[in-house]
């Protein structure tokens, strides 16, 4: 097993790691990243499946994301508009497709206008949130007791208003059922994007995409860093505060008494917490000497570390209440982007439907049409129960209720399934339960001795983008710099 000694070890190649590995290179502290893949970029993954240029996972831009546009910028990306030109299509509890164009969907006058109160009623509590500190609004203890699919519910007794209320940071962004997290998550949602309007609006949420793929982003950031990206480099254990300097001893075995285990134990986390001695991280080739680490991979993936000493009791409880949701992005390639033909944009949703929104996704100069669908939370789960093909059936017919029976048949399809991905676990990122982000929010990012915390998951702003975990990356190597100057 080979040594090296670093200032930083960094754990996760993703837009995060990556990000604050060049922050803290520029700044003139030696870093290594360790990453278990066999690929740069986490939740990014652009691919070619059957021919087809596909974005397997994070793809789009939004105005508000100045951190992501100006990485984009550095790294010489350019960027082009998604397609929009024509009618959108929406499907009712009828189970008809109708066309429109503008902001509101084709409802009924009295459902428009108990949407239209309810947004602005959000749109004036978001702004109240800092979604940097949610938990600090004076409310917050009571909107998190409360779920999103509950407090809508309160609003008003009109079915499809509160389902298409639910749905932006339901099925669409959170992609887990709306009584499973609480009001207070559903406007933290909402406030790193600015506002619940520009949540509803795909046309700001999903603006622009990268020539070429998103995943060039950490490409080209681990380019910088030439050979201190390692890959294929699962990290195994994590030695901190004064064990690290013997990190060569067996992993951690209880011995005689267990009260006087514990103690110990207890003990050694403080003084862990307080230590100078930094960590020793190690996978199965690699033995890394660091004066800080930097965890950049989603919360509910540090069980699959060893720490020794533990981890603080707060930071076992709180993953505890921190899980991923769950998505089914739908790829399906046809010879040319037919819906056009039409006179449709390929923006299309419903929440009565199985493929809860769609859009055109062509590729940048692609003569071939692209449409991407999504499945969320317990549909999602529902379709992994049937067979491949059955599953493709169901989610082509859903698509043909927007499109046309021509949507039935795509020339490539592919489902893009995160959750039996090893080291993600699930889409598009995690949150917490109910009463979970007021009563764990403050420690989620805060350092735990010389290790510290970074990624889209406990973003603020662009939370569970790719902007936030730039941001995160940002914070974690400025928080590393003022500790080894100061």
């Amino acid at each position: 097993m080979s040594e090296i000694t670093r200032d930083v070890v960094v754990i996760g190649a993703g837009a995060a790691g990556l990000t604050a590995a060049n922050d803290l290179r520029k700044a003139g502290l030696s870093v290594v990243v360790l990453e278990a893949r066999d690929r740069v970029g986490g939740r990014l993954w652009t691919d070619v499946i059957d021919g087809a240029m596909l974005e397997l996972g994070g793809q789009w831009v939004s105005p508000d994301q100045q951190a992501l546009i100006d990485t984009v910028a550095d790294l010489g990306l350019s960027t082009y508009s998604r397609y929009r030109e024509g009618d959108s299509v929406y499907v009712g509890p009828d189970g008809v497709a109708k066309r429109f164009t503008g902001e509101m969907f084709p409802v009924a006058p009295e459902t428009e206008r108990v949407i239209d109160e309810i947004t602005a009623r959000l749109d004036a509590m978001v702004a109240e949130i800092d979604p940097d500190k949610p938990w600090e609004h004076p409310n917050a203890a009571e909107w998190d007791k409360i779920s999103w699919d509950a407090w809508l519910r309160q609003q008003t007794d009109d079915d499809e208003a509160v389902r298409n209320l639910a749905f932006a940071t339901g099925s669409a962004m959170l992609t887990k059922p709306t009584h499973t997290f609480s009001l207070l998550q559903s406007l933290l949602m909402a406030a790193s994007a600015g506002s619940y309007s520009h949540l509803v609006d795909a046309d700001f949420i999903l603006d622009k995409r990268v020539v070429g793929g998103l995943q060039q982003v950490p490409e080209l950031l681990a380019e910088r860093l030439g050979d201190d990206v390692l890959l294929n480099q699962p990290v195994r254990r994590i030695i901190w505060g004064p064990d690290a300097v013997a990190a060569d001893r067996p992993a951690d075995s209880a011995t005689g008494s267990r009260v006087d285990d514990l103690r110990a134990l207890t003990a050694r986390v403080e003084a862990a917490k307080s230590s100078a001695s930094g960590v020793t991280v190690i996978t199965d080739d690699v033995t890394v000497r660091a004066r800080y680490a930097i965890l950049a991979l989603a919360p509910v993936l540090y069980p699959r570390i060893s720490f020794e000493p533990p981890l603080p009791r707060k930071q076992h409880q709180m993953h505890q209440h921190i899980s991923m949701g769950f998505v089914i992005k739908v790829h399906a390639v046809y010879d040319r982007p037919f819906w056009r033909e039409q006179g449709l944009s390929g923006t299309a949703f419903s929440p009565y439907e199985l493929s809860h929104e769609a859009y055109d996704n062509t590729n940048h100069g692609d003569e071939r049409g692209t449409l991407v669908g999504f499945v969320s939370d317990q549909n999602a789960d529902d379709l992994f129960r049937l067979s491949a093909e059955e599953r493709k059936e169901r989610i082509l017919e859903s698509l043909s209720h927007y499109y046309g029976p021509e949507a039935k048949n795509p020339i490539v399809y592919y489902e893009s399934d995160w959750g039996t991905e090893e080291w993600t676990r699930g889409a598009y990122a995690a949150s917490f339960d109910l009463g979970g982000l007021q009563r764990y929010g403050a420690d989620l990012r805060e350092p735990v001795g010389p290790i510290h915390l970074a990624c889209s998951d406990m973003a603020g702003a662009g939370y569970q983008h790719v902007d936030g975990a730039i941001r995160q990356g940002h914070r974690a190597a400025d928080e590393i710099l003022e500790r080894a100057r100061g």
